[in-house]
């Protein structure tokens, strides 16, 4: 373990203070520490943090899940293994706890830790056969309104077969990772993380038939937004793991389908998933 790069989510780690901790103690064991707050967004950011990583044997995550999220789509192309720290409430992907961020920080220097392959989501927009939004996500893409509280026409395709109509709130396209995210809360079953395969779950859809449809890892799912005769243009955007969201319009299609990049997750706990969802379905 040479160097090392810090992504903190400012606002959780008060003065920076879990961040000042954690570069003091591996500079002193001579590993590099490169630090990136997410208080900036912009491209040029995502070029720096992007060109450090790659250098890096490790991304050390400090915040929640959601910190953790947009680093995976920020450094997709890197392959540098990720290790969360919690600072947040008790989530599924942030792997340490600052109580034992010593232990911790010992393990990552001497290499004893596992890494764990997430499948990752390859989503683009298509507007009129022209691609205007190319991206990988961790968790999920949701496709939902984004004006007044009007449900909106989605056509679903498979593999460019027509599957079905809905007409609902909107759509998730989640990995088995995302499952315990805006899966969950739409009525999604859960899927423990390791699993290779695709949910399609609607949200709030006017329908009887609300389940979710659970594809194969090598299908291609294409959402195609519609408008009815009559009605008024549906305002509509996609967002890709919640950290970005692009407007759509009637005729543009959402084409998602598993990645070729992964997420590479250091563990480090002897606790797995089983134990995790336990102890949050326990709260």
């Amino acid at each position: 373990m040479k160097q090392v790069v810090m992504i903190t989510n400012q606002p959780k780690d008060e003065k920076l203070k879990t961040t000042a901790y954690i570069q003091q103690f591996l500079e002193r064991r001579g590993i590099g520490c490169q630090v990136f707050t997410d208080a900036r967004t912009d491209r040029e950011f995502q070029i720096l943090l992007k060109k450090a990583a790659e250098k890096a044997d490790a991304v050390l995550v400090l915040g929640g899940d959601g910190t953790l999220l947009r680093a995976a789509g920020d450094i997709a192309d890197s392959k540098t293994p990720l290790l969360g720290v919690n600072l947040g409430t008790l989530g599924f992907l942030a792997e340490v706890e600052k109580s034992a961020l010593p232990e911790a920080l010992e393990r990552l220097i001497s290499g004893n830790y596992s890494i764990e392959e997430r499948m990752m989501l390859h989503g683009q927009i298509i507007r009129e056969g022209m691609v205007l939004e190319d991206r990988h996500s961790l968790n999920d893409i949701v496709i939902s309104r984004s004006g007044p509280l009007q449900m909106i026409d989605y056509q679903i395709s498979v593999n460019g077969r027509f599957l079905k109509r809905y007409h609902a709130d909107g759509m998730i396209v989640s990995t088995p990772t995302g499952s315990t995210g805006y899966n969950m809360s739409a009525g999604g079953p859960i899927v423990e993380p390791g699993a290779r395969l695709l949910l399609l779950t609607p949200i709030c859809p006017h329908t009887l038939q609300t389940r979710s449809i659970i594809l194969s890892e090598e299908d291609m799912v294409e959402i195609m937004i519609q408008q009815r005769v009559g009605a008024s243009v549906p305002q509509v955007e996609a967002s890709f793991d919640g950290s970005r969201s692009i407007p759509l319009k009637p005729g543009d299609c959402v084409r998602i389908q598993k990645s070729e990049k992964v997420t590479s997750i250091i563990k480090m706990s002897e606790a797995g998933f089983l134990d995790v969802l336990h102890r949050k379905m326990s709260e």
